[in-house]
Formats: structure tokens, C-alpha cells, sequence
């Protein structure tokens, strides 16, 4: 199954809802990565956004899956990106 880059940007406005709603947020994450949807997820140092790699059938279908993530829900999130990834070297290449 493909991989799918998500990259979440992020804006200061949020930093207090994204507070409020990060442990729905990561107990939904938590959920996919139980399904093996999720391959892993973190936020970038500078809390800038977020990276989160997730097998799916294309971009399109991960976008739609995305949108149920409490972030989302909530409209904390500024912009995110769905991109299919191809690994050629490293730990996540078939």
C-alpha cells in the first residue's frame, strides 16, 4: 500500500485549542497506528506543524480519513498537504 506524507502547518492562534484537544487528537492518531494506518506522526521542533507518514490507498482517500482528526474538526490546523511518497533508501522501503 502507498505511502502517504501529511504535513500539517500550524498557526500561533491555535496553539491554545491545539492544547485543549491534543489528547483526542493523539487518541485518534493512537487508533490508526493500532489499525497500522498510522506508520508515525510527530510535530516538527519548532511546533511549526507536524509530519505523519500513513499507508492509504492514495492521497485523496487520507485527506478524507484526516478530516475526522479532532485538529481538523476543531480548525486548528492552517494547511495540510496529502502527498503519496515513494522511499527508495532507509527503514520504511519495502
Amino acid at each position: 500500500m502507498p505511502l502517504i506524507a501529511v504535513t500539517y502547518t500550524y498557526s500561533p492562534t491555535t496553539t491554545a485549542g491545539r492544547d485543549t484537544h491534543r489528547a483526542a487528537h493523539r487518541a485518534w492518531l493512537a487508533d490508526l497506528l493500532e489499525k497500522k494506518t498510522l506508520v508515525s506522526s510527530g510535530p516538527f521542533a519548532d511546533d511549526s506543524g507536524a509530519l505523519l507518514l500513513v499507508e492509504g490507498t492514495d492521497a485523496a482517500s487520507v485527506e478524507s480519513l484526516f478530516a475526522q482528526d479532532p485538529f481538523a474538526v476543531e480548525n486548528l490546523i492552517e494547511s495540510a498537504d496529502f502527498r503519496e511518497w515513494t522511499p527508495v533508501m532507509g527503514a520504511f522501503t519495502a
